[in-house]
Order: C-alpha cells, then sequence, then structure tokens
C-alpha cells in the first residue's frame, strides 16, 4: 500500500541522474549515471538503489516527481516530429524573419537557427482577426477542409496552428483543430491560444511549434515512464516540475510539454529558495554546477526571479538573441557549459578554452576509463588533488589518475610547453572565470551589486568550485547544502502544485478598464485553479499576479506585482506607482511624460506549502578532528596545500575547520580555500565564511 509520506523526486541531467527519496525517517539519495537510448532505465535503477538504502518497497511509495532535459534536447538537436503550421496569410515567413536583429553585429558569416518548421511545410488561411478580437476576414469553411486534406497527405504527425491575434479571439483556430480531429483524431495539435495567449506573433508562433514539435515524442516518453514504474512495483502517481518552478499533471505536461523547458535547473531555484529562507537571507545567488552545465540564479526575499519568455537552442551557444526565444513561464537564470564533464581545448590563439561540449556520461571524463580520451573539468580537479580517486560517487565510480594525466598532457600541456598540473590549473580557473563573468553578467543586468549576495552552492560540481568562484566575486559567505550532490531532485520534493496562466490584454494605463481586466483575470484564475486542483486535490492555494508593463514606444515590459484583487477604475494610481517603484529598481530612474502601458497579465495559483523552520546559524565553533591530510591546490595562492579531510558527517552544528580543508561524502566535494573557514549548521548545511568578516 503506497505511503504519502514517502515521495521521490528524479532530475535526468546530461551526465548523472540524481534521485532522492524523501521517507518519515529521513531522505535517501543517490546517482547514477544517465541512459541516453532509454532515460526511464537510469530512473528505475536510481529508485531500485535509493529504495534499498533506505529499506523500502517500491510498492510504499506515495508520489514521483520528475524533471526531464528531454524538451530541451528534441529542440536542440532537432529530433522531433514531422510538423505542419497554419498560419494567417502573409504571416508565412515570420518564424525566418525573426525580429531581425543581428545579435553579433559584425559576423559576415552570422549563423541564424532554422526554423523548426521547413517553408514547404508552413501554410496559411486567408482569415484576420483584429486586435481587439473583432473577425476581419471570416474563415471560410471550403478553405478549411482543403487545409485538413493538404495535411493529411502530407504525413505529419503533429499541426501548430498559429493565427494572428489569436489571443483575444481563439475561434478561428479551434475551428481548424476541430475540423483536423474529426479527420485524423491521432493527430497532434497544438494551439497558440492555448499554448500562449500573449501578443507579439514571433514567440507566440514559436512556443506553439516547440510544443507541437516535441509533443508526441514527450507523451510516448511520458507513457513509457509511467508503465514501466508501474511494472516495477511503482504505483503511486507520477508529476513533472515545469519551468515556472512547479508541479503538474504527467496528463498536463504530454500535453504542454514547451513548459518543461527548464524543469531540472528550476528544481535547483527551488532547492537554494527553501534554504535561503531558513537562513533568512534577502540576497542569495543559487550556483548549481553538474556534469554538463552550470545554472545561475537569483533569489530575493526567499523566491527565484522568473520571467514569460526563454530562449533555447541558440547556435552562439551563449549569446543572447540567437536562438529561439518561446514564451513559457520559467525561472530566471543564465546557464553556461561549464560542469564536471565540460571538454577543454586548445583555441586558434593558444588559449585553454572550456565547454560547451561535454564528455557526459558516455563516454565521460578520461578518469572514468569508459573510452573518454578529450580533458575534462572532472580531469583537472583530479589531478590538482581535489578528488579522491577511490571515493567518487561513494566509490561507485573509481577514478583513474593516470588517465586523466595522460589525457591533461597530450591534449593540452605538451602543446603549451608546460607541465600537466599547470594545465590542469588552466582549465579550473578558465572554468571558474566563466561562471564569474557570467554572475556579474546577470546580476548587472538585474540592477543588482553581487558583492552583497550569499551564494547556496550544489550539484555534483558546485562544493569543489564554490570557495574560488566566491572569491573571483567578492562574496564573503557560502552556503552548501544537506544532499548538495542531489539539490535538484530535492528541489522537485520542496516544489508547489502550481500553474500560471497568462493573457494578453493591451491598455493604456491612462485609459485603464477595470471590468475588462476583472472579466479576464477571472478566467486565469479559473483555468490556473483547475490545473492546480488536478494535482493538489484541495490544498489551500495563493494567488500571485503580475502585470507586464512598459512606457509608450518602448519594445520590450518589466515585471510588475500587483496585489490579486477586485479592480477598480480608481486603481490606475496604485498600478502607476507599483510601475515605477519596479522601473527605479532596475533602471534608477523613471521617465517622466511618457504615457504607460499594459501589454500582458499573469495569474498563478500555488498550493500552498509548509513554512521553512527557521535554522539556527553558527559563525563559530569547536575544530573537528581531521581523519587524514591530503593535498590541494590552492588557485587564489597558486601553489599547492596542505589540506585536512574531514567527513561530512564530523561537521555538526557549531562545528568548524579552517581552510585549507577538504569535506567529503558519497555525492559530492567541499573545497574550503585557505581564504575561508567552514562551520556546520543547525539544518546539516555547511556556512563557508571568509576570513576576517564577521560571522
Amino acid at each position: 500500500m503506497t505511503n504519502p509520506m514517502i515521495r521521490v523526486g528524479v532530475d535526468i541531467g546530461g551526465t548523472f541522474t540524481d534521485v532522492a527519496l524523501a521517507h518519515p525517517e529521513g531522505l535517501s539519495t543517490c546517482k547514477v549515471l544517465t541512459n541516453y537510448s532509454q532515460p526511464e532505465q537510469a530512473i528505475l535503477d536510481g529508485i531500485s538503489i535509493a529504495a534499498d538504502k533506505a529499506g523500502i518497497a517500491l510498492g510504499r511509495i506515495g508520489q514521483v516527481i520528475h524533471g526531464t532535459t528531454l524538451v530541451t534536447n528534441a529542440l536542440i538537436e532537432r529530433r522531433g516530429a514531422r510538423l505542419a503550421f497554419i498560419t494567417t496569410e502573409g504571416f508565412r515567413d515570420v518564424i525566418e524573419m525573426r525580429s531581425e536583429n543581428r545579435f553579433e553585429q559584425y559576423d559576415l558569416n552570422l549563423s541564424l537557427p532554422k526554423p523548426l518548421v521547413p517553408r514547404e511545410d508552413r501554410f496559411t488561411l486567408s482569415e484576420r482577426m483584429g486586435p481587439e478580437g473583432e473577425v476581419l476576414l471570416p474563415l471560410a469553411a471550403a478553405e478549411v477542409e482543403a487545409m485538413v486534406q493538404r495535411v493529411l497527405e502530407g504525413g505529419y504527425e503533429a499541426v501548430a496552428i498559429g493565427l494572428m491575434h489569436a489571443y483575444t479571439n481563439d475561434a478561428h483556430e479551434r475551428q481548424i483543430a476541430e475540423a483536423l480531429r474529426a479527420a485524423a483524431p491521432e493527430l497532434s495539435i497544438s494551439l497558440s491560444s492555448v499554448i500562449s495567449p500573449q501578443m507579439r506573433e514571433l514567440p507566440r508562433f514559436n512556443t506553439v511549434i516547440a510544443n507541437a514539435y516535441v509533443q508526441p515524442q514527450v507523451a510516448d516518453y511520458l507513457g513509457r515512464l509511467v508503465h514501466r514504474l508501474g511494472e516495477a512495483g511503482v504505483t503511486a502517481p507520477v508529476f513533472m516540475l515545469h519551468s515556472g518552478g512547479g508541479l503538474i499533471s504527467v496528463e498536463v505536461a504530454a500535453e504542454q510539454p514547451v513548459r518543461l523547458l527548464e524543469s531540472g535547473p528550476a528544481g535547483g531555484a527551488i532547492f537554494a529558495a527553501d534554504f535561503a529562507r531558513g537562513h533568512k537571507l534577502d540576497s542569495v545567488l543559487s550556483f548549481d554546477m553538474g556534469g554538463t552545465t552550470a545554472k545561475i540564479c537569483l533569489i530575493e526575499d526567499g523566491a527565484p526571479k522568473t520571467a514569460n519568455t526563454f530562449e533555447v537552442a541558440r547556435t552562439y551557444r551563449f549569446k543572447k538573441g540567437s536562438g529561439m526565444t518561446v514564451s513559457t513561464p520559467v525561472v530566471e537564470m543564465v546557464e553556461i557549459g561549464a560542469g564536471g564533464g565540460s571538454i577543454a581545448s586548445i583555441d586558434a590563439l593558444g588559449r585553454i578554452q572550456v565547454g560547451p561540449r561535454s564528455a557526459g556520461s558516455e563516454p565521460g571524463p578520461a578518469c572514468y576509463g569508459k573510452g573518454g580520451q578529450e580533458p575534462t573539468v572532472t580531469d583537472a580537479n583530479l589531478l590538482l588533488g581535489r578528488l579522491d580517486p577511490e571515493n567518487f560517487a561513494g566509490g561507485a565510480i573509481p577514478l583513474s589518475v593516470a588517465a586523466s594525466e595522460t589525457s591533461v598532457a597530450t591534449r593540452l600541456a605538451e602543446n603549451l610547453g608546460m607541465s600537466a598540473s599547470d594545465a590542469a590549473f588552466g582549465v579550473t580557473e578558465m572554468v571558474d572565470e566563466n561562471m564569474a563573468n557570467a554572475a556579474r553578467v546577470h546580476t548587472v543586468e538585474n540592477g543588482r551589486d553581487i558583492e552583497h549576495f550569499t551564494m547556496i552552492g550544489f550539484g555534483g560540481g558546485a562544493p569543489l568550485h564554490a570557495c574560488r568562484l566566491a572569491e573571483k566575486l567578492g562574496i564573503a559567505e557560502v552556503i552548501i547544502p544537506p544532499g548538495a550532490g542531489v539539490g535538484s531532485a530535492i528541489g522537485f520534493l520542496k516544489a508547489p502544485f502550481s500553474y500560471e496562466a497568462t493573457r494578453g490584454l493591451f491598455q493604456r494605463l491612462d485609459d485603464f478598464d477595470a471590468a475588462s481586466v476583472n472579466t479576464a483575470l477571472a478566467e486565469l484564475e479559473e483555468e490556473a485553479t483547475a490545473f492546480v486542483e488536478a494535482g493538489a486535490k484541495g490544498a489551500e492555494t495563493t494567488t500571485r499576479l503580475t502585470a507586464f508593463m512598459r512606457y509608450a514606444g518602448q519594445g520590450w515590459e518589466i515585471p510588475v506585482a500587483l496585489p490579486y484583487k477586485t479592480f477598480a477604475d480608481a486603481d490606475k494610481t496604485e498600478i502607476l506607482t507599483a510601475f515605477e517603484a519596479a522601473y527605479r529598481t532596475l533602471f534608477g530612474r523613471v521617465i517622466e511624460g511618457l504615457g504607460i502601458e499594459i501589454t500582458n497579465w499573469s495569474l498563478v495559483v500555488a498550493s500552498v506549502l509548509p513554512e521553512t523552520p527557521p535554522v539556527a546559524r553558527h559563525g563559530c565553533g569547536a575544530g573537528v578532528t581531521a581523519r587524514r591530510k591530503r593535498q590541494f591546490y590552492d588557485a587564489a595562492l597558486r601553489k599547492s596545500v596542505e589540506a585536512r579531510e574531514v567527513d561530512r558527517a564530523e561537521m555538526a552544528a557549531g562545528c568548524a575547520v579552517d581552510g585549507p580543508a577538504i569535506i567529503v561524502e558519497n555525492e559530492t566535494t567541499t573545497i574550503v580555500t585557505s581564504g575561508y573557514r567552514c562551520v556546520g549548521q543547525g539544518d546539516g548545511s555547511l556556512r563557508l565564511i571568509r576570513k576576517g568578516d564577521i560571522a
């Protein structure tokens, strides 16, 4: 019989699949290598290992929560359905013309991402809605019938429908969909008025196309997963973490897979936010470093920053504007190719570069002994003494120092005329500087001073690099939570059931129409509540309202938090005050004399989670006894230092060790550099404090 107190979080990453099983007696975690051909197999293996460690039968598991990179990978690798796109006459080439922005101004060989739908698979109809939802050109039934026949003859697996101004009136989109479903019930159909009912045709078209492109594949994968879990004895319901940081049913995820684009990283942000609330930290930099990528996110007032647009499948991986912009709720973060498996190479100028290519789990870093020949960040950390070759992943994956040395020496050191250890130092410094630069840019773009933030580091790689990254950023305090190596999976267990409903409703603030806004918000609340109720089943909920606003003439909006209530026309003064406060926070000033516009509304309904208990914080304490001493390379000192090695289990509340020190556990290793001291905290986390700073 299932037990609702036994819950499993599973995060599939590019290198490892992380599992966290929460039960009344505690938490059981494990990491297994990701299975690319059958990702569900890694899930089954991981759950079995975690359940065995906890002594729990699989049939007692009450809930499975899953995050996946399947959607992102399918879009990047172009492994989606054969797709047709139906749009309004005259707008066939919108997704190919894009915004006509040159993201790399002086690159004469600029490479733009190819549309997911080739031109020959994009079809148009003679219809037109106006921006107020008025029918300017009716849709002829005969034309719809001809279009249905064209789709059937084309042998398409999925159809995306995106018509002009469908977010204000979806009648024509639904007419086309009904005709297609009547003729081909098995056809996967996505409507822009359902998937992304917002203004701006480019991101709206991109979003509905991306959803239709991956829907058959995601639906098939989720179906296989649920089936195989049942075969293994796990009969619990399966929920998915969406990109906005909440849970949705597996059925909703199969219908709207575009919401899963950043589901894994969102789990990490939730994990960090929970610890931020427990430690009463208002300004936190979430640092999640896994085997393939590093993710950086700002958390303020106990919640991660969110956005309603996201860029995927960039041709210039880290260049904003080089990808496909989709409109879907997402935790706002910066993601770079800096993980343990990131491959190091020498560029044309003779410099060490790291990423974006990754060795992944197959073949993995050279030290794994699985056929990998290229040097990675993990190989460099091993050569610098930061990893114990006999105790990596709790001893499950023995590491070969000789293989790492050979790889670093032949691919890097010999070509640069330096020793293997110096080349390894160059690799770690480069990856640390890449992450530091990404963090600086992200905080500046959000109008923040990074030196006043506390870093929360998790993921298998973050505890290895957090101290050095903090040194580069001038951050005085770092927190390494318990279970950091599987942080995203634990974050899944702390996520609420939530759904964000959006609606395009353009208004000038001077002409604020409270009645139309209230009608739209009531519809949004009904939509969001229905999705949340499917999983939360009567749980208490909370509602969060955001208006997206701008000055007249500006191209983009800023999010403005507003109280959820029944608005009156006179409330435009309150909305103006909120907008100016938000604008001043971002840009330092407001603009006098310009009109203000509201473009979109967003309403989030979420289940209420238990409050995070406050943590007893310690700034100093009794020293712990090291089990042994070993050497590691301290980048700030530019030399190897003798460090004390301490078991994580020994770092109880109030126990302290001064750097240089190495704190070991099964899922990761925490490096405490010479400039920091480490103090155990009341919640089991490690608090790394810069020496000389007030505790």
